[in-house]
């Protein structure tokens, strides 16, 4: 049965024809994980990240340097024992993440998150301007 699998010229598997490109959808954009949309409000901003499949859990929002990172990861489930199969290809991811710039001057206690029907919600509040210091001296 081996032999019908391979082609007769090259010896390439029946698999090869399933190379990176075979299962890539067309005319989407490159970045399927995390995707957000990002609402501008009077005092901040709202984003609402897609996280399906994850348990709140699984899900962690750090802010360091002035950005905000999502990031998932799922315990990687273990292949059934005995069972004669094995992917052939693998797109399901088990951990992603993304960065978003926020600003130095935002804290952590800021920014509330709420997890609701594989939706992140995060509100964050704007930077505020510094204002400039007035750098004269006075003239007596």
């Amino acid at each position: 049965m081996k032999n019908y699998l391979q082609k007769r010229n090259n010896g390439m598997s029946l698999f090869d024809v399933f190379d990176d490109d075979f299962f890539k959808p067309m005319f989407l954009d490159e970045r399927q994980d995390l995707k957000t949309n990002i609402k501008e409000t009077d005092d901040g901003y709202e984003l609402e990240v897609e996280i399906p499949g994850y348990k709140k859990d699984e899900i962690k929002v750090s802010l360091e340097n002035g950005y905000l990172t999502v990031s998932c990861a799922k315990e990687s489930k273990e292949e059934e024992k005995g069972k004669n199969s094995r992917y052939v290809r693998k797109e399901i991811s088990e951990s992603c993440q993304r960065s978003y710039y926020v600003g130095n001057d935002i804290t952590q206690e800021q920014i509330k998150a709420k997890y609701d029907n594989g939706i992140l919600s995060l509100t964050v509040p704007k930077e505020q301007p510094k204002l400039a210091k007035n750098n004269y001296i006075a003239i007596e």
